[in-house]
């Protein structure tokens, strides 16, 4: 009995271990991000923020993302719908629905298609909507509901099993894969995932294929625009829906997909907030910062989430004609909440609030708050620009959701309120 328990202990060691290795989304140690900001350098080059609210000043702001990191935003994509099917119409103890459809994305036989889930509280009216890309299968996020698998199978168990489960939910938090939908319909919200991996693979050796299939004119070269664009897709399914109050709509990703929410936001009006926690490189932290993750390893050690020539770049910023706070810039005047923790040095904390200190005058300008005062450990979930930070590491856990829901439910602000009709009118660029 005692080597069974001894063989059990140490596979779970092993198997944390390896999780923490593979994942390449933390840093061991027990290191705090500094929230030292006035000795460091800030952003290059400024942002021409008048110039930015122009059509050619935020056309060309959005050529630059495309031309040196994340490759084109591929318009005119097809995107094709089926059915919705009604997966429990007593969620929740009767709480609301758990309804899913296909969503398939691009044409000819390299087309992909993945499934989204949302869960509509049982009120008749309208209420606003988030959507949510998933690390894990929808048979993890949605558990013990039978949402198909990726085999096209309805799910009868958990996506890993019991003990992986367990380690990944020790690692990175209660909510990495589980989704809150309980909390979500308490404050009122529709909600929606879908697993971004059943779109484009998470895999240097099958994303560029799968990207290359899809059979468009313009198609992605990077799986955070791939991504990006299956929340648009997501929204063409969504903003139609009667249950939807489609002047409330909301994206949000945990670091991969945090960047991927913010790229979908700037290249599709009809979003109005975006969460992005813990986006990291490529993200909110700045190109140009040696802390954490750096641009370059993340390059290395994740080659197909951006365009093929960023690893130029990658190995020399200074090459790059923009940082990071050009990005969330870009996000204005649409509201945007950037989450962080002092332990995930990993993805830099510090040099995202100076990205956001520079790009909080896009919000001004617009005439919406902006980051506001109070360094990096102030909270105003109703400002335009809202920075998060909590203790921990990069996870997604039981402080977070609340501090979403606030953001969430703290607009439209009267002041404050953002629409597309506020963004300058552009050709989308190819």
């Amino acid at each position: 009995m005692i080597f069974r328990v001894l063989r059990w202990i140490g596979l779970t060691l092993l198997a944390g271990l390896t999780l923490l290795v593979a994942s390449s989304c933390t840093m061991l140690g027990l290191n705090y991000a500094s929230l030292e900001t006035a000795n460091k350098a800030a952003p290059i080059p400024p942002l021409d923020v008048a110039r930015l609210q122009t059509p050619e000043g935020r056309a060309a702001g959005m050529r630059m993302l495309e031309d040196t990191l994340y490759g084109p935003w591929p318009v005119g994509l097809p995107v094709s719908v089926g059915d919705w099917r009604v997966v429990n119409p007593d969620y929740l103890e009767g709480r609301g629905t758990l309804e899913e459809v296909d969503i398939t994305i691009g044409e000819g036989p390299g087309a992909r298609t993945f499934q989204l889930v949302a869960a509509f509280p049982a009120a008749a009216a309208a209420n606003p909507l988030v959507i949510s890309q998933t690390f894990s299968s929808n048979c993890a996020t949605f558990p013990e509901q039978p949402v198909m698998s990726e085999d096209g199978d309805p799910c009868t168990a958990r996506d890993n099993g019991p003990m992986v489960n367990f380690i990944v939910t020790q690692l990175f938090g209660e909510y990495i894969a589980e989704a809150p939908v309980g909390l979500y319909f308490d404050a009122g919200f529709v909600y929606a995932s879908f697993h971004a991996g059943d779109f484009i693979p998470d895999s240097a050796a099958l994303a560029p294929g799968a990207m290359a299939g899809l059979g468009a004119e313009v198609n992605p070269t990077g799986t955070l625009m791939a991504w990006a664009y299956a929340f648009s897709a997501a929204m063409d399914v969504l903003e139609s829906d009667p249950r939807v109050d489609t002047n409330h709509t909301s994206v949000m990703g945990h670091s991969r997909h945090g960047k991927s929410a913010m790229l979908a936001a700037i290249w599709d009006p009809r979003i109005e907030a975006v969460i992005a926690h813990q986006s990291g490189f490529a993200g909110s932290a700045l190109s140009r910062s040696q802390t954490g993750e750096t641009l370059a390893r993340m390059v290395k050690t994740y080659p197909h989430w951006l365009a093929p020539g960023a690893k130029a770049y990658a190995a020399n910023p200074d090459l790059l004609p923009f940082d990071q706070h050009l990005l969330l810039a870009l996000v204005a005047p649409r509201r945007l909440f950037l989450g962080n923790a002092r332990r995930d040095v990993w993805s830099d904390p510090n040099s995202s609030f100076r990205a956001a200190e520079a790009a909080s005058a896009m919000w001004e300008a617009y005439g919406k708050p902006g980051l506001g005062q109070g360094g990096m450990q102030a909270f105003d979930p109703s400002h335009g620009l809202v920075w998060w930070l909590r203790v921990g590491g990069h996870s997604i856990v039981d402080d977070d959701i609340p501090a979403f829901i606030a953001f969430l439910k703290a607009r439209p602000m009267p002041s404050a309120t953002s629409s597309p009709g506020e963004l300058p009118s552009i050709a989308a660029p190819g």
